[in-house]
């Protein structure tokens, strides 16, 4: 079965900017190992730091207990038995040996020749196979040796496939210079040449082609794949984990012990941890990639599926979405009436769909728990044409001053205009509209209560109901409005107050 091992602590750590705290390390290793079943970790590059040390230590505590300690890996380098020390006191047993795969990298890195640079990694294995650590030889640059220096990368197996000490040789594409074609051939290469040892390929996403490449190296018979969580490394990252999963599973119909609907739950904790956002659209984990917007996908999936494909989000412990904005059309959002148990009659379906639209012109997208204030919204306004209207306001607001507002009205017919300074921008606007009111004589209400309320979430961009009583002539009442400014959705519901007791 493939091997799919996860460097999300090694080489995603590489990430501008990401590095994970010893408790953080313990729980991202917990979690690759019994939650997604991932096959082996590879945690840390030997002799970083004091606190690298201390969270290897923290990890293969835990890994040892659990049964897991063969399945931890660290990067060593060839310097004797320095990073074999380190890795044995961190209380780990297999060290991802890196070795120069490319001879440019041996020649102009190391300045040493091809035959001094084994016998230097002879003396490491040597000591590996004293020390019972196992050892996988990583041959750096091996992409760029197999394009430039062929020779040298068959010398370096040549001299180390008979090592008993070595498990594994891991082709890493360190600069990620190859396209499919080439990661296809230069595997099959080493494969045809070498049928009996285990390679892994490592994949870098520099030109955007990290996972076609994977998915080559698999067809070419590749026995391990590197990935990590959310694409993070070095540059423009990895070959992410979730993307990977999909494309062996659907387009190689490949089984692994990979727990697909644990992959969202994972992604999300590595991206709290790391502070690396996920980008809306990335394949799988992405919080668009499972939202239908167009209103025609939508009337699609209620006949038959017929947007539907193989990725479904249940699959990846993820739910459909059917998004309301302005291009949303009546399929989308009885979608989203369907998962609220809400029932419309056409009548007020088509009202609903014409404010969603109207609203989806102010923003960009109307979430599913917005959809029952708009609902409500939608039904409390259903009083005959307004005879009070607010025709236009200005709004100021400036550091050390009262907040100012400029108020032009019409009230049954004739035109006004007052301004008044508040202690908020809605206080500013009520005072000026009762200037207009006491120059016409006319009775203002009272304000008893005052609420806002928003969906839940409380993303900062969620529309905002404001809920005001009133008191008018010992009658107690309340009136709505909504909108995405506070202020806004307030003089909606003061507005609909002056028009019922008008």
């Amino acid at each position: 079965m493939l091997e799919i091992m996860d460097t999300t602590l090694r080489d995603g750590e590489q990430t501008s900017g990401v590095s994970f705290a010893a408790q953080e390390k313990l729980s991202i290793a917990r979690l690759l190992l019994e939650e997604l079943h991932v096959d082996r970790i590879e945690i840390a590059s030997a002799r970083v730091s004091d606190g690298e040390f201390a969270s290897v230590k923290r990890v293969s505590k835990w890994a040892r207990a659990n049964g897991h300690i063969d399945q931890i890996e660290v990067l060593g380098f060839v310097d004797g038995r320095l990073s074999l020390d380190w890795i044995q006191n961190a209380g780990c047993r297999v060290i991802n040996l890196l070795c120069k795969g490319s001879l440019k990298h041996c020649v102009h890195q190391l300045k040493k020749t091809k035959e001094e640079h084994i016998v230097d990694i002879r003396q490491v294995l040597a000591s590996a196979e004293e020390m019972d650590i196992t050892v996988n030889i990583y041959l750096e640059d091996w992409s760029n040796g197999m394009r430039e220096s062929e020779d040298y990368v068959y010398f370096m197996v040549d001299s180390l496939k008979d090592e008993a000490v070595v498990k594994r040789f891991m082709l890493p594409d360190t600069l990620g210079i190859l396209n499919p074609d080439e990661t296809r051939n230069f595997c099959t290469r080493m494969i045809t040449r070498y049928p009996d040892i285990h390679f892994d390929f490592h994949a870098h996403n520099d030109y955007d082609l990290a996972v076609a490449n994977v998915f080559e190296a698999v067809k070419a018979g590749i026995k391990g794949i590197h990935v990590t969580v959310n694409g993070l490394g070095e540059r423009a990252g990895n070959a992410p984990l979730s993307s990977v999963v999909a494309v062996l599973h659907d387009q190689l119909n490949l089984k692994t012990d990979l727990q697909e609907d644990k992959i969202n739950s994972v992604s999300k904790v590595v991206e709290t941890y790391s502070g690396i956002r996920i980008p809306h659209n990335k394949p799988v984990i992405g919080e668009n990639v499972f939202t239908q917007v167009a209103g025609i996908h939508a009337d699609g999936d209620n006949k038959k599926n017929l947007y539907y494909n193989d990725l479904l989000p249940e699959r990846f412990g993820r739910e459909r979405q059917y998004a309301l904005g302005k291009t949303s059309g009546k399929a989308n959002i009885l979608k989203n009436l369907q998962q609220l148990g809400i029932e419309l009659d056409d009548d007020m379906m088509k009202r609903v769909t014409e404010r969603v639209i109207e609203l989806g012109d102010k923003k960009e997208m109307v979430s599913l728990d917005e959809l029952p204030y708009i609902i409500s919204d939608v039904l409390k306004n259903e009083q005959e044409e307004q005879v009070i209207k607010i025709l236009n306001y200005s709004l100021s607001l400036t550091h050390g001053l009262k907040p100012m507002a400029t108020v032009k009205m019409e009230v049954n017919g004739g035109v006004y205009e007052q301004s008044a300074s508040g202690h908020g921008q809605y206080n500013a606007v009520s005072k000026a509209m009762w200037k207009i009111y006491k120059s016409l004589n006319k009775p203002t209400p009272e304000l008893l209560d005052y609420v806002v309320v928003i969906p839940p979430g409380g993303q900062t961009n969620a529309f905002v109901q404001t809920i005001i009583t009133w008191r008018f002539k010992e009658k107690v009442f309340k009136t709505r409005g909504l909108d995405g400014d506070q202020t806004v959705a307030a003089i909606k519901a003061t507005i609909k107050m002056l028009n019922i007791i008008d």
